[in-house]
């Protein structure tokens, strides 16, 4: 696989979706979940998406449950609490797993084409991030620790150009 564009992915509501669909715009996709410390960033995400989607940014949100089985409940319910809790539109995919012989074929290219600290492929936790150039190529990892603001600052020079 070349880009992410040569990817597709299950979304939330069970649809079949080719990443294709977001050709030409900054993807930001992150391995979220529902009962993590990191959850509260679902928050500056949202917040992220809302000011930049018209400048070329969308954020995609990937459930996870290998981290501390914290994302335990099914596609309903994590759609639910996203939507009472943090009032989440930006798209949302089904439940996968990021790491191991499982791992979704969008994170095993992802981790290969943006390695993490030391070289790294294995994602640590949740609220990994992956900044995604319009061509469909890996430009940036960030860790769980790394807000959404700080991306924000970042994205803000890039969507200019």
């Amino acid at each position: 696989m070349s880009s992410v564009y040569d990817f597709s992915a299950r979304d939330i509501d069970g649809r079949e979706r080719s990443l294709a669909e977001w050709r030409g715009r900054w993807l930001l996709i992150v391995n979220v979940a529902s009962k993590c410390g990191f959850t509260p960033q679902y928050e500056g995400l949202e917040a992220l998406w809302r000011a930049r989607r018209d400048q070329g940014l969308t954020v995609l949100g990937f459930p996870c449950d290998q981290f501390g089985h914290q994302e335990p409940g099914d596609e309903a319910q994590i759609r639910q609490f996203c939507s009472l809790n943090y009032e989440v539109s930006f798209p949302l995919f089904a439940k996968i797993e990021v790491n191991g012989g499982h791992a979704h074929p969008l994170y095993r290219w992802l981790k290969r084409e943006g390695k993490g600290v030391l070289g790294s492929e294995a994602i640590k936790w949740n609220f990994t991030k992956f900044l995604v150039d319009p061509d469909g190529q890996v430009v940036r990892r960030y860790a769980s620790t790394d807000a959404p603001a700080k991306i924000d600052r970042e994205l803000a020079a890039k969507l200019a150009t």
